[in-house]
C-alpha cells in the first residue's frame, strides 16, 4: 500500500472508483480521524459519531461516482458527514427525543459567543444567571431558519471557519457570510428584547 501512500486524494477517488479497496483503505485513513472529529462536534455522541463514520466511509465507496473532480475530497467527504449528522439531529427532534447523549445542552459556552460571556470565573447566582441566559441564547438560536440554524451551529459549536462550514453545507462562502450577518442582527436585537423585559 506504500505506492497509495504517494497519491494524491483525485487519484486514489479515481481508483476507488474502479473499486480497488486499497486505495480505498489509503484514503479512509488518511481522513477518518478528522471526520471522526467532526462529527463529534455536530452530535456529541461518540457512539453515534462512530455510526455515522461507518455511513460516511460506506457511502465514500458506494457513491464514489458522485464525486466529479470539483473541490477537495476532505470537502466532499466532509459534507457528507455533516448531512447525515444533521439529519440524525432532526430525526431524534422530530421524535421529541433528547437529540442525544451528550453535553452540548449542558455547556454553557458551548454556543455562545465570546462577547456574550462573561470572563471572571462566577459565583453561584453567577453562575444561574450565565446558564439561563445560555439557554435563552440557544432558544433564540432554534427559532432561526433551519439553514441559519445549522450554520451558527457549525461555527460556533463546531468552531469551523465560514469557509469551512459553507461547504460542509455545500453553499457559496458569500451566502455563508450573508447568514451569519444577517443572524447576528437578528440574535442582537432579539436579545436586547429580552433584556428590556
Amino acid at each position: 500500500m506504500a505506492d497509495y501512500e504517494n497519491q494524491s486524494d483525485a487519484q486514489l477517488m479515481k481508483q476507488i472508483q474502479t473499486r480497488d479497496v486499497d486505495a480505498f483503505d489509503t484514503l479512509r485513513l488518511r481522513y477518518e480521524s478528522n471526520i471522526l472529529r467532526h462529527l463529534m462536534s455536530i452530535v456529541h455522541n461518540s457512539e453515534t459519531a462512530q455510526d455515522l463514520l461507518q455511513e460516511t466511509l460506506l457511502r465514500l465507496w458506494t457513491h464514489s461516482q458522485q464525486w466529479e473532480g470539483q473541490g477537495s475530497v476532505k470537502s466532499w467527504l466532509l459534507r457528507i458527514s455533516t448531512n447525515l449528522a444533521l439529519n440524525t439531529l432532526r430525526s431524534a427532534t422530530r421524535r421529541k427525543e433528547t437529540p442525544l447523549e451528550g453535553n452540548w445542552n449542558d455547556d454553557e459556552d458551548s454556543l455562545v459567543p465570546g462577547w456574550m460571556i462573561d470572563s471572571i470565573t462566577p459565583g453561584p447566582s453567577d453562575a444561574l444567571e450565565s446558564a439561563e441566559r445560555s439557554a435563552m441564547l440557544r432558544k433564540l438560536v432554534d427559532e432561526l431558519p433551519e439553514e441559519k440554524r445549522e450554520l451558527i451551529r457549525l461555527v460556533y459549536e463546531a468552531e469551523m471557519d465560514v469557509k469551512e462550514a459553507a461547504e460542509a453545507l455545500g453553499i457559496p462562502e458569500g451566502t455563508a457570510k450573508s447568514r451569519l450577518h444577517y443572524s447576528a442582527k437578528y440574535l442582537a436585537r432579539e436579545w436586547r428584547n429580552h433584556e428590556e423585559q
